[in-house]
């Protein structure tokens, strides 16, 4: 799996529609606006925001996420760095990418030094105030030899129904293996067996108001 690149097919030419997993990459209704309530407001950013803060993540996608919390770090006006790691089994080519971004013009600037820097086939990408880290493979796989521990984590993976693997118990309980104490993650999903998956590795979990036609996200705290 870890040269595997993921197959689209597209969506009014703009959206982007996994082929293996037949998800949208991001919402119709407003890929920006639900990053912004799942994953920066269900994990309280920017608001915990400081030097060395470390996003994670489950799923890299269209980099949107990351390119989201770049942007909400960079308007913080924060002194030192962010960090951000995440996990993808099947990486989307910078020029799939760069399509599938143009629907959100205010990241634009964002967009271009990422798909640029995505040009040299790196895996980490050190953008002055960001240091973006992309682990390629199945993330049962890579993260628990992972090293490191985020403060919060997005867990992205496509819609648990369609993709299990990446929300099941074992991953849940690395997933807060790999968290620092007090540490959150937020998802898009409400699914009972993914909030009782993150309370039996540890988490104290919330279901909250989600995003658009999703009456329902879950938000995550470990104590």
């Amino acid at each position: 799996m870890q040269d595997q690149r993921t197959q689209l097919k597209w969506r009014d030419g703009m959206v982007p529609i996994s082929v293996q997993f037949d998800d949208p990459y991001f919402s119709l209704d407003n890929g920006l606006a639900e990053t912004k309530h799942v994953f920066l407001d269900g994990n309280f950013l920017p608001a915990r925001f400081q030097d060395g803060f470390h996003v994670a993540e489950l799923g890299f996608g269209t980099g949107l996420n990351f390119l989201t919390t770049w942007q909400a770090w960079r308007e913080a006006d924060i002194f030192g760095k962010l960090y951000f790691s995440s996990f993808e089994a099947y990486p989307m080519s910078s020029t799939d990418m760069n399509i599938a971004l143009q629907s959100f013009p205010t990241l634009k600037n964002f967009t271009k030094k990422l798909t640029n820097a995505q040009i040299s086939g790196s895996v980490v990408f050190d953008f002055g105030d960001v240091e973006l880290k992309l682990i390629h493979g199945d993330a049962r796989i890579t993260l628990p030899i992972w090293t490191e521990k985020a403060d919060a984590w997005f867990l992205d993976g496509f819609s648990p129904v369609k993709n299990p693997e990446l929300w099941g118990v074992d991953l849940m309980r690395q997933v807060a293996a790999h968290t620092k104490p007090k540490g959150t993650a937020a998802t898009y999903t409400a699914a009972g067996f993914v909030r009782r998956g993150l309370e039996d590795a540890g988490f104290i979990v919330e279901r909250v108001p989600g995003y658009g036609r999703k009456r329902h996200m879950t938000r995550a705290f470990l104590g």
